[in-house]
């Protein structure tokens, strides 16, 4: 798969049936992002505001030509006909803002998007944010400000969060990436870690991950293994003695009742595993901008 992430990127939005996607649409229009339209079943033929609304993608493309992201805002147990949808509809990036998808279905969504070779961001991603130059998602653009430190986040609250620190320390942000806060996602970090490498407008990258996730032990472990521009890490819970995922209660029950809770020692070798990869682990989010110059000025 390939991450294409152009200006004039033309974007679908699929679903607006919940005032979260409504604000969304109204702050990326603002921010420049050129929503071509919105595919909401039952309500085709009509607009909102100046967008037309579609019954089905297929109907979309066929009046407003190739799409390249579809943003999708529908219930969690539609997610997968919409996402289906757009596949078959040859759109090659989605974010789904959606929580709380059914893991079944993303896995049967992660199977087709692996043969198409579609990328995927989310479930439950806020999208990405290019300060001052693209928003994809549901980010208070204000809060962001162009920089040369991309975050590649897990957690939402904690990004917005960290941006401040970043822009207080007058570093802002190139790029940031949510990958989205259910158990199962779409693309990893690993896949942006690479993509980044490549990035004219990132000299050096925050992870912002969650102790309990496998991916996080598979991002240290991809990271021992390479050589690129600086990255500093934050992991929340890494204080709790029995952390679990900082998301809904009905995702904590099943990650509890589906997986081993993870014990010190396990976030021991985590952490081992980054220290051998020469990745400073910040205690305190206020930590990071401090760890981040020192990294870059040593390059």
């Amino acid at each position: 798969m390939t991450i294409d992430l152009q200006l004039n990127s033309r974007v679908l939005i699929q679903g607006v049936d919940n005032p979260l996607a409504l604000a969304a649409i109204g702050r990326m229009q603002t921010y420049g992002t050129k929503i071509a339209g919105i595919v909401s079943a039952g309500q085709g033929g009509q607009t909102l505001g100046d967008l037309p609304v579609f019954d089905l993608v297929e109907d979309a493309q066929n009046v407003l030509g190739p799409i390249e992201t579809s943003l999708i805002f529908v219930s969690a147990y539609h997610v997968l006909d919409a996402a289906l949808e757009a596949i078959a509809a040859g759109i090659p990036q989605l974010i789904i803002i959606t929580r709380g998808v059914p893991p079944l279905d993303t896995i049967r969504l992660l199977r087709q998007a692996s043969v198409t070779k579609t990328l995927i961001l989310g479930s439950g991603s806020a999208g990405i944010i290019i300060p001052d130059r693209l928003l994809l998602g549901i980010y208070q653009p204000q809060l962001y400000s162009p920089g040369k430190v991309a975050i590649i986040s897990r957690n939402q609250s904690l990004t917005a969060e960290i941006a401040s620190e970043l822009n207080q320390a007058d570093l802002g942000q190139s790029i940031v990436i949510h990958i989205g806060s259910d158990p199962l996602v779409g693309s990893s970090c690993r896949l942006w870690l690479e993509w980044l490498q490549s990035d004219p407008l990132t000299e050096s990258i925050v992870l912002v991950g969650d102790i309990c996730w496998d991916s996080e032990a598979a991002t240290a472990a991809y990271l021992l293994t390479q050589q690129g521009k600086p990255v500093v890490a934050y992991l929340a819970g890494i204080h709790a003695s029995t952390p679990h995922p900082l998301t809904d209660a009905a995702i904590v029950l099943s990650h509890t009742l589906s997986k081993p809770i993870y014990h010190a020692d396990t976030i021991q070798q985590r952490l081992e595993t980054y220290k051998r990869a020469k990745i400073p682990v910040a205690k305190k989010i206020g930590q990071i901008p401090s760890l981040l110059k020192k990294l870059v000025s040593r390059g």
